[in-house]
């Protein structure tokens, strides 16, 4: 009877140790792809994400740039302030309303865009597309289990695949004073 038991808490164990693998590999993938972004373009992948949201002859206000990208308002302010020294986007009173401010990609944005590559979540996006509906609800059952066994309370997380806090620099980056 102990020896089964042994065994049962052995594959419990090897189990669990699986899906901390499986997610170390997840955080691992976004973490290189983040980096990588950094170090080729010296932008980060939240900041990338407003400027492709923000892409075309549309200006935004922060709030309406923060809806679309499901972040609060206080965050986007300040991925903007980046964005913005690094002379990639452009904030201007509205005309109608001197009381908005709207923000706009510049000439070196548009450039970035068109030299920047797609996001990890665009490649995971085509890959997901093409599998069967029933592992998409398999995957998304689990992620929102796992999810929840690993928080008390329940987190608003924007679909933005990152590490780390969406306003910190990246770590180990000549880029750091700059993201």
């Amino acid at each position: 009877m102990t020896q089964d038991v042994n065994v049962k808490a052995k594959a419990q164990v090897s189990l669990s140790d699986n899906v901390l693998i499986s997610l170390r590999r997840i955080i691992q993938a976004i973490d290189l792809h983040s980096r990588q972004l950094v170090r080729q373009h010296g932008i980060t992948t939240p900041q990338l994400i407003i400027l492709k949201e923000i892409h075309g002859e549309k200006a935004y206000t922060v709030s309406q740039i923060a809806k679309l990208v499901s972040l609060k308002q206080a965050t986007v302010t300040d991925i903007l302030n980046r964005l913005e020294r690094k002379g990639l986007v452009l904030r201007e009173k509205d005309v109608g309303d001197r009381r908005r401010v709207l923000v706009k990609e510049t000439a070196a944005g548009e450039e970035l865009l068109a030299a920047a590559p797609s996001l990890l979540q665009e490649t995971f996006l085509e890959k997901f597309e093409n599998i069967d509906d029933w592992q998409k609800n398999m995957i998304l059952s689990s992620l929102q289990l796992l999810g929840s066994l690993m928080t008390d309370e329940e987190n608003t997380a924007a679909p933005i695949l990152s590490t780390g806090i969406l306003t910190d620099p990246v770590a180990n980056s000549s880029l750091d004073k700059n993201s």
